[in-house]
């Protein structure tokens, strides 16, 4: 990877280094990895489940025994990787990879008290997976880019592991949309989100940068097209909730 010495890049609303930006990214997992999904329900009212079965239909696993890879970015705790397994066949096998060994902790734990088969989890960093050229046939990645410091890096690594013919889908926090509700939903982020931070994992400035890190998103449109600049044809996204998730996706053919 080209040297990025002096580069800068968004942490949250703050500026930071392009390469001190992972080691806080994760600083804020390590201390929220066990409540992670628990938040998640606060925080989303339980939505984060609805969009999560919404990627997985979409990504369709077989439900017989052919083969199926698929490699989940960022998805340490195994929510979306043990919807994936129940949805597909006996063929279908999803690796959980995240840079984050706390995150990677709690997956492996649920995996084993609930027999999960067919998901394995890895360490790795989503700038430079630790997996061959054309080794899965998809690749997901849950609310996960936004934290990524190089996410054309990502991008171009998601590409190089898919097999020609399979399929990306990412889903990621959005631009509100519906009139009136955008204000309803800046209130909410950056006065009830960190005081619930706060309140179950002990930590609000955690939950303050992952809304803030929301704000200096993309909008679809424009990470649509850094997808398709990675190589992915048919880059295109969907709007989910008014405005507040965008499941995108691309294919490499």
């Amino acid at each position: 990877m080209p040297s990025t010495q002096g580069e800068q890049t968004d942490f949250g609303f703050r500026t930071v280094d392009l390469d001190a930006k992972q080691a806080m990214v994760d600083d804020i997992f390590h201390t929220v990895a066990r409540r992670y999904d628990l938040m998640n329900d606060l925080m989303s009212g339980g939505l984060h489940r609805v969009w999560k079965d919404i990627m997985v239909t979409a990504l369709n696993p077989p439900r017989d025994a052919r083969p199926f890879a698929v490699i989940d970015v960022a998805g340490g705790t195994g929510d979306v990787a043990f919807r994936i397994a129940a949805a597909g066949g006996a063929g279908t096998q999803v690796t959980v990879c995240d840079i984050n060994p706390d995150m990677l902790a709690v997956g492996r734990a649920r995996a084993e008290e609930r027999a999960i088969g067919g998901v394995a989890f890895v360490a790795g960093n989503a700038e430079a997976l630790p997996f061959p050229d054309k080794s899965f046939d998809a690749c997901t990645i849950a609310f996960g880019i936004r934290n990524v410091p190089r996410i054309a890096a990502a991008l171009g690594e998601f590409f190089r592991v898919l097999r020609p013919g399979g399929r990306f889908l990412c889903l990621e926090f959005s631009v509100v949309d519906v009139p009136g509700l955008a204000a309803l939903y800046d209130f909410y982020s950056f006065n009830v989100i960190p005081a619930l931070g706060r309140a179950v994992a002990g930590d609000a400035e955690a939950y303050r940068y992952l809304v803030e890190s929301i704000r200096r998103f993309p909008p679809p449109q424009a990470f649509a097209d850094m997808i398709a600049a990675a190589g992915f044809c048919r880059a295109n996204h969907r709007i989910l909730t008014g405005g507040l998730v965008a499941l995108h996706s691309g294919w490499r053919l």
